[in-house]
Parts: structure tokens; sequence; C-alpha cells
């Protein structure tokens, strides 16, 4: 039960009836005429025209109502950002007790946020320098990203509205245990958030979109490069590869805009195509991208390779399927930021301490599909894989940022069934399935096991035999050493 009454009054602009929820909503946005119109007690004014929503195929929509921690709400209002990584937008949360929050999604991840006081003056937010860690009410964060902004888009009624096409600084911090610290430079003074990542279905959502919108319709350009016709299935794409000719087009700056590409003259066949559906972790995931990443270890020569699938979900948005020599695994980027100092042998993150497995630079070699950050052959970054048990821990460094990812091991014979390529089994066998593990004695054959221990018998006996006539005996060999290609996932993006 709401404890305030509902105000309503005509748009100024064309008439038609703009209504006000909540008393924090001092602005709203005409659904008929786009106004934007302000409220100053019983009066409503207009004070300009708000460019239409762009549509971001989010599953939310205006007046979608759930539940978090038992408190009922429904959505109220919607912002759209525009920056250099890319779109998000921050839904206007009212409580059924008439308090506020903020839903903010970004590329299928949610965070809940509520507002927060700084309790000190903030400083400018050319002090936040990303990489760094700072302390607000003695709570220490990482400065995860400093952009400038700019509002593109509203729609229903807000607390806030920064000027439209006006960029702005906005400065997240993230903590050790999970909490995202939002300071939002659009007003005076700054705006300041502090949420916690949650999964749609937590939200208990009902109203949403994908309940009347079953189809979306894929948008198709001609390719830069060869003029074959090029698909893109997902709103968020900022890149995607021509099938023809492999070529990666760089769609950040819109369809419409003049594109750019690289071409690929080699290319890589995924084991699990694109656009195969599969099961995992309770939900249905779609193969959208693939890149196939190389590295190397400081101060060696020898490479490794390793794969990535970028799979999506519509109301959990992406996460990755990793195959390397050691396994397959599944990560996703973190919202916290884990415990970690440079040239340590362990990080911590979320009570779970990892050990230190790989450090190495990483190079993208091959791409295919669509992906939500401009991805090209060639990037690079440095990476650092770490694991506790089954849980997996990974970083990757840009000049730009840092972006941890977590997961866990998932066994190949499951990737197999989840994406229905049982026939392809034998090729998805990595160490998980090796000499050490009964799958693996039980595919090698007990009868190969002893013919290999004889051979390697009478290997030792040939080798004392020349040991023992080679003058001043001894001798050494180097093992063929290296590393696997650790668990990263993802690389520089958001």
């Amino acid at each position: 039960m709401t404890p305030q009454r509902v105000y309503r009054a005509p748009c100024p602009g064309c008439g038609a009836p703009v209504e006000f929820r909540s008393a924090q909503s001092t602005y709203a946005v005409c659904s008929f005429c786009h106004s934007t119109v302000v409220r100053d007690g019983e009066t409503l004014s207009r004070i300009g025209k708000m460019a239409e929503v762009f549509d971001d195929h989010s599953p939310l929509q205006l007046m979608a109502s759930g539940r978090w921690q038992a408190r009922p709400f429904t959505l109220v209002g919607r912002l759209q950002y525009k920056g250099p990584s890319g779109n998000w937008a921050e839904w206007n949360v009212l409580f059924d007790d008439g308090s506020g929050a903020t839903l903010a999604e970004d590329n299928g991840a949610y965070v809940m946020a509520l507002p927060a006081a700084a309790n000190r003056e903030l400083p400018p937010a050319e002090r936040f320098r990303v990489g760094a860690a700072t302390a607000i009410d003695g709570k220490t964060y990482n400065i995860a990203s400093n952009e400038a902004v700019m509002l593109a888009s509203a729609q229903g009624e807000l607390p806030k509205l920064p000027p439209l096409g006006q960029p702005f600084p906005m400065v997240e911090l993230r903590s050790a245990d999970g909490e995202v610290l939002s300071i939002d430079y659009g007003s005076v003074p700054p705006a300041v958030t502090r949420g916690r990542a949650v999964l749609l279905e937590e939200l208990q959502l009902s109203g949403l979109r994908e309940d009347s919108v079953k189809e979306e319709k894929a948008r198709q350009f001609s390719c830069p490069n060869c003029g074959a016709p090029v698909e893109v299935q997902l709103e968020q794409s900022k890149s995607v590869t021509c099938r023809s000719c492999n070529s990666v087009i760089d769609l950040s700056r819109g369809i419409g805009a003049q594109l750019s590409h690289v071409r690929q003259e080699e290319s890589i066949e995924p084991l699990i195509p694109l656009g195969s559906t599969g099961q995992l972790q309770g939900a249905t995931w779609q193969v959208v991208g693939f890149q196939h990443r190389m590295g190397h270890e400081p101060g060696e020569d020898e490479q490794f390779g390793w794969d990535e699938y970028l799979l999506y979900n519509r109301q959990r948005g992406f996460i990755f399927l990793v195959d390397t020599e050691e396994g397959w695994s599944v990560v996703k980027p973190t919202t916290g930021a884990p415990k970690y100092a440079d040239g340590a042998a362990f990080a911590s993150y979320l009570g779970t301490s990892y050990q230190l497995k790989y450090s190495y630079q990483a190079t993208t070699s091959f791409v295919a599909g669509e992906f939500y950050w401009p991805v090209a052959r060639g990037q690079t970054s440095f990476n650092r894989d770490f694991a506790s048990g089954a849980s997996l821990l990974s970083m990757e460094q840009t000049p730009r940022e840092i972006t941890w990812s977590s997961g866990s091991t998932i066994d190949s014979d499951t990737v197999a069934k989840a994406f229905g390529v049982q026939d392809k089994k034998q090729l998805l066998k990595r160490s998980d399935a090796g000499p050490t593990s009964s799958a693996g004695i039980g595919g090698i054959g007990c009868g190969t096991i002893i013919l290999l221990v004889i051979v390697l018998l009478i290997l030792l006996v040939l080798i004392r035999a020349c040991s023992d006539q080679a003058p001043g005996g001894g001798g050494s060999f180097r093992s063929g050493g290296g590393s696997f290609g650790g668990y990263s996932g993802g690389g520089g993006h958001k």
C-alpha cells in the first residue's frame, strides 16, 4: 500500500495527463509529446523536449513491478546514458513505502542501489584515478571507472535530470565485498548511490517486455569490405564479423555511421558453432561470439592458445565459456574488486583466497560473431589467473582499465551435452579427462598404459647405457614447460 497520494496534472505541452507517484520525483517526461516537465508544488512547467528512448532490447519497462528484500516496488522512470564504453540505463525504483532506489542495467548486468550520503565534500572527478584505491566513510574502494558520459534520453518520472546531450563525469568505485558506489557529477552536489549486483529473477518481476514481445528482428547492412549482407542480432553489439570475408567491423558509432573494418586472413572454426544454444547454470544461453587468444609468459618464447565463447541470455546478460588445454570453465566479470597487491602470490574475493597460477601477455588473434565491446584482432592485455580448487579468478589489465572475472571449472562432457555436440565429445576433452583421472584411464585403456610403461623402461635403459659410455657422464635437458592458457575471460570491456 502506498502511503501517499498520486499527483496527476495535464501536460503543459499537449494536455495529456502526467502522473507523479513518488514524492521524490520532480521531473517527468510526457509519454505523448515527450515534453520534459518539472513540478513545483501543484504546478507543472514545460522546460523542453526529451529525445525519444532508443530500443536497448531491455526486458524491463515502465510500470513493471517486483520485490527486493521483501519490499514491493514499481519501475516508474528510466534514464538512458551514453559513454565511451557503451550505453546503459538507470531505472527509477519506487517502493510501496514511498522511498526510492536505482536499478542500473548494463549489458544484462543489474545493480540495485540506494541513495547514500558521502558525509564529506567529494573531490573533483579528476582526482579519482582508475586503478587506485580510496576510502569513503572508512571503507576502501578501488576506482573502477571514471568517464565523461551524457544523458541520451529519459522517460517516466525522475528524481534527477542531467542536461540532455551535455557530457559530465561519472565515477564508479567497487569494494572487495562486492559493493558498488557511484558518484554522479551531473548534479550539484554530486549524487551518490551504494548498491550490489542482483539477478533479474531474484527481483520476482512481472509485466516485463518479453511477455508481449516474442521476436527481435536483426539489423542488416552490407559489409564495408566485401559487400556481403551482415546481420546484427543484439542491440548491445559494438563489433561484429562478416561471415563471408571474416572482416571485423566496428559498430561503436552505430550502423548508420561510416563503418571501419579490419580484415582477418586466417579463419578458425569454433568447436561449438555460433548461434548454438545450450543449458548451463539453469538457463538457456546462445553462443553469440567467439575469439581465439594467444599468450606468452614474460621471458618465455613459447606461446599457448585458448578459445573464449561469448554466451548471452536475455535476463542474465553475458558470460564466457572458456576452453583451455587445462579444461573448460565458465566465468563472468565481477561486480566487486578483489583484493590484490601487485606482485603478490594470492588474491582474495568474497572471503575466498585464490593462489596465483599464471601471469602472461594475452593477444586476440581471431574473432567471429558479435561482441558488446569493440573487440579487434591484435588487442592485448596482461593477465593474471588465480585458482582455489574449482573456483577461478582472473584479472586483465590494459592501460585504460582493470577487469576482474570469476567462475568455476566445468567438465567437458557437460559442455558437449549442454550444446548438443556429443559427436565432438572426444575433441572437447581436455586435462579434466587426462591420464590421472578415472575417465582418462578408461579412455586410454590398460593395455596402452602397460605398453607405455614398457617403452619408458626401455628408454631409461638406453639412456643409462649412453651415459656410461659418454666422457664425463651427466648432462641435462629442458622440459617443454609453458602455460596452458589460463582462465581469462572477457577483455577490457564492461
